[in-house]
């Protein structure tokens, strides 16, 4: 399961909520919402104008170049370069 949790808070009566994006199985979801996973493997997936890496566990401005989790795992072994780092 991958997991994230934005600095974006939501203002309530009795304190400051953390907004949480998660990809379980099929769906996604974001705040108290809920949706399909539109790719196969949770890269790229969109939400907004960005695209979620769940290797990063982050939001990234353009779409990752490789199709999978294995792909970018691969790249990291062979190119000793971390891609979730960059």
């Amino acid at each position: 399961m991958a997991h994230f949790r934005t600095g974006t808070y939501q203002q309530r009566r009795d304190g400051m909520v953390l907004w949480q994006f998660t990809l379980q199985g099929n769906t996604v979801n974001y705040g108290g919402k809920t949706r399909r996973k539109q790719t196969k493997h949770g890269c790229n997936e969109p939400f907004k104008d960005r695209y979620y890496c769940p290797q990063k566990k982050w939001f990234m401005k353009e779409p990752c170049p490789f199709i999978n989790q294995h792909e970018c795992r691969n790249y990291d072994a062979m190119c000793g370069i971390n891609m979730a780092q960059m």
